[in-house]
């Protein structure tokens, strides 16, 4: 007497395969979502350097200066975010194998090398009108510094965008959609201005 062979019928095989991509559709979202966030730590760590060379550089001269090469801000390659010292000036190039011989640049823009032109970034003042002082001095006096950092993280057009300043900040609540809500920001703290790893 034959016994009966053992295995899995078509329906079954094709329920184990829906649900399957069901759980793949509820993963991949979050996966990305997650995956940006950790993306926005290069953006803290740089900025906070940044903050801290320019206090170094100001605690000896009794001023901020926003070039990179003067103050000591040159983070590693393979950056997905533009650094701006200065709302003016130009961005170190990193779009061949050896960085340039220092000059008077005031920002460190996005490894072209390693992400591709698509991923250059422009210096933009925060989210509407309502957005974080600019990059560079500003202020009375000399004794006040913004830093701006912006990056693609993901593969929408938004930009993450985040600043550091020399000076305590209060964040108006806003009603664009990608943009931070009200919040109160001190000195040498990271904000994030337009969080991208949200959207």
């Amino acid at each position: 007497m034959k016994k009966p062979s053992k295995g899995f019928t078509l329906i079954e095989l094709m329920i184990v395969v829906a649900i399957i991509g069901l759980l793949a559709a509820i993963a991949i979202p979050n996966f990305v979502k997650f995956q940006a966030k950790s993306k926005q730590s290069e953006a803290k760590a740089n900025l906070k350097s940044a903050f801290t060379a320019e206090k170094a550089y100001a605690q000896e001269k009794d001023i901020y200066n926003p070039a990179i090469n003067i103050v000591g801000f040159l983070p590693e390659r393979n950056n997905r975010y533009a650094y701006f010292l200065s709302n003016t000036g130009a961005l170190q190039d990193r779009s061949a194998v050896a960085l340039p011989a220092g000059g008077g640049e005031t920002g460190v823009a996005v490894d072209v090398f390693k992400y591709g032109a698509t991923s250059a970034q422009n210096y933009a003042d925060g989210c509407a009108a309502t957005g974080p002082k600019s990059a560079g001095l500003s202020g009375t006096g000399p004794y006040e510094w913004t830093g701006i950092a912006i990056g693609q993280i993901d593969s929408d057009t938004t930009l993450d965008t985040w600043s550091i300043s020399t000076a305590s900040r209060t964040f108006p609540a806003r009603v664009d959609v990608n943009c931070s809500v009200g919040a109160n920001n001190s000195s040498g703290e990271p904000a994030n201005d337009v969080n991208d790893a949200t959207y």
